[in-house]
């Protein structure tokens, strides 16, 4: 099979090995020309040192890769898909698979990565499939065991996107809730920046396992209003990166929240961690859908408060802390 990975960052590069190591012909594809020409020198990417690329590995910052291929794999960051989707589209074909790896939600439109592809390639190919699941590229790159769920309302696309992926080493489960996969994906950024925040407060293990529960309560909260399922926050997609992210310093999302947390400014946090933190603008998309809607999301809504308005994090503690008593699951679960 043909597929081409677009994007050069850890996640695209990781999964460009996964398809390589399962015996498909892969490219991978940068938006920088310069990049891709010392990719292929060197044979490595600087964002997984020590992981050197096959050299059935293909490297290129054209195109025209794009010609033939059975699957294409997005995986800019978020505010680049939509510019990186138009420009794939005149090379994709009807039958073609196209799987988004990016973990965001448009800014200003509120749109799901899925939903930006849509629109910025026509609908033009078979079927959108949404990958994810608790999987750093570090580890990955390192073919360390790793899972993942595939997400399509076609079931057969999700299939196919099953195979071209599953391994020993990387397994990959199917859905059809596209919507739960996505929103739990993006939302989970934004509860691991406010994870780091506490850790960088000083806070410690019971207040972190307090944040990421009922964080994940408002995560299911959104993502069943907008048509998501209550199971999969609970599966792989949702708890199961929630977890990773908000543990691991391989997360660019905790280790900035640590330095806000630690008293470094917003934008000096993100320029230490030194790639993008795709936490801070899921915060005013949650933000935005949140009010939109007008589901109650405390944390999330505090996190807004501190990332774009200048609170402090440390007033926003007793907030949070001081809200009325509830029951945790009157009504439906984790109200």
């Amino acid at each position: 099979m043909k597929a081409v990975v677009l994007g050069t960052g850890g996640w695209g590069t990781a999964l460009a090995l996964v398809l390589a190591d399962n015996g498909h012909d892969v490219t991978l594809w940068s938006r920088t020309p310069a990049k891709a020409e010392e990719m292929a020198r060197t044979r490595e990417n600087p964002l997984l040192k020590g992981v050197p690329l096959p050299e059935s590995l293909a490297v290129t910052g054209d195109l025209d890769c794009l010609e033939g291929a059975d699957l294409v794999v997005s995986a800019p960051p978020s505010f680049a898909v939509r510019e990186t989707g138009k420009k794939s589209a005149p090379y994709l074909r009807p039958e073609t698979i196209l799987v988004t790896v990016s973990k965001g939600i448009e800014r200003d439109t509120n749109l799901r990565m899925s939903q930006v592809l849509q629109e910025a390639t026509g609908n033009v190919c078979r079927g959108i499939v949404a990958l994810s699941g608790p999987s750093h590229a570090e580890e990955v790159g390192l073919r360390l065991p790793t899972g993942c769920v595939a997400a399509c309302l076609d079931r057969s696309a999700a299939r196919f996107v099953q195979s071209a992926f599953m391994n020993d080493r990387f397994r990959v489960y199917t859905s059809v809730d596209i919507i739960g996969v996505e929103l739990a994906a993006a939302l989970k950024n934004v509860i691991a920046l406010c994870c780091g925040i506490c850790a960088g407060m000083g806070f410690q293990d019971n207040t972190k396992a307090l944040l990421m529960t009922r964080a994940m309560a408002e995560i299911t909260r959104l993502g069943e209003y907008l048509g998501g399922q209550r199971r999969t926050f609970g599966g792989l997609a949702g708890m199961g990166d929630l977890i990773v992210t908000c543990t691991s310093m391989h997360s660019r999302n905790n280790r900035a929240g640590i330095l806000i947390g630690q008293g470094k400014t917003v934008r000096e946090a993100m320029e230490e961690v030194g790639a993008v933190v795709e936490g801070y603008y899921a915060a005013e998309s949650v933000h935005q859908l949140a009010g939109r809607e007008g589901v109650e999301m405390p944390i999330c809504r505090c996190a807004y408060e501190v990332l774009y308005q200048g609170k402090r994090a440390q007033d926003v503690v007793p907030e949070l802390m001081g809200r009325a008593g509830k029951d945790e699951l009157l009504g439906t679960a984790w109200l």
